[in-house]
């Protein structure tokens, strides 16, 4: 099954959608934050031309079936406050990897909590996929709290796995299995 959202997530405060050339003001200002971008693996966005080069690969990994990116909208702003993305997708395994990220001014609310719990069930119910993965520094302790929150078991440290910005990092892999979502739900 490739991955594509034929109506948009719905959660209490939250909609989760397709990205949008029209979303592009709101994700500047939150990727344009050296705090948002700080452990992602591109560099903080220095302008909208950015952004369309951005959107332009997400669309490409869309297209190719291989990704599915989406924002996440405040109901009572209507304003996209973070991105999460479905990508690597693995349809042989039924496996695929989860990112984020969320606009500063957001965090510490529960937003992301909220919004990738739509997107995991979405996933397994709909995608029927067997199992999530998420990559994060170490470093990142609130992105490492979250993904335990979930229900993700931290599987191991990769050395130095990537190179960004500069440096070599390592990663934390995480995976959560679709019989242990539902077991929590």
């Amino acid at each position: 099954m490739s991955l594509h959202l034929a109506t948009p997530l719905d959660s209490e405060r939250l909609v989760v959608r397709g990205v949008q050339h029209s979303d592009l003001p709101d994700l500047l200002r939150m990727n344009g934050d050296d705090a948002v971008t700080r452990f992602l693996p591109y560099d903080t966005w220095a302008s909208l031309a950015d952004g369309e080069a951005w959107i332009a690969r997400m669309f490409a990994m869309a297209d190719a079936g291989s990704a599915l990116q989406l924002v996440i909208v405040d109901k009572a702003s209507t304003s996209a406050i973070g991105t999460c993305l479905i990508f690597r997708h693995d349809v042989a395994s039924a496996r695929a990897e989860i990112g984020y990220a969320l606009a500063r001014s957001w965090w510490g609310r529960g937003f992301m909590r909220e919004a990738l719990s739509v997107l995991i069930r979405h996933a397994f119910e709909v995608y029927e996929l067997h199992r999530l993965e998420a990559e994060v520094d170490p470093d990142n302790d609130a992105s490492n709290a979250l993904l335990r929150k979930l229900g993700f078991t931290c599987e191991g440290r990769l050395r130095q796995r990537w190179l960004a910005k500069g440096r070599r990092y390592d990663t934390n892999v995480y995976g959560l299995l679709s019989d242990e979502w539902r077991g929590r739900s």
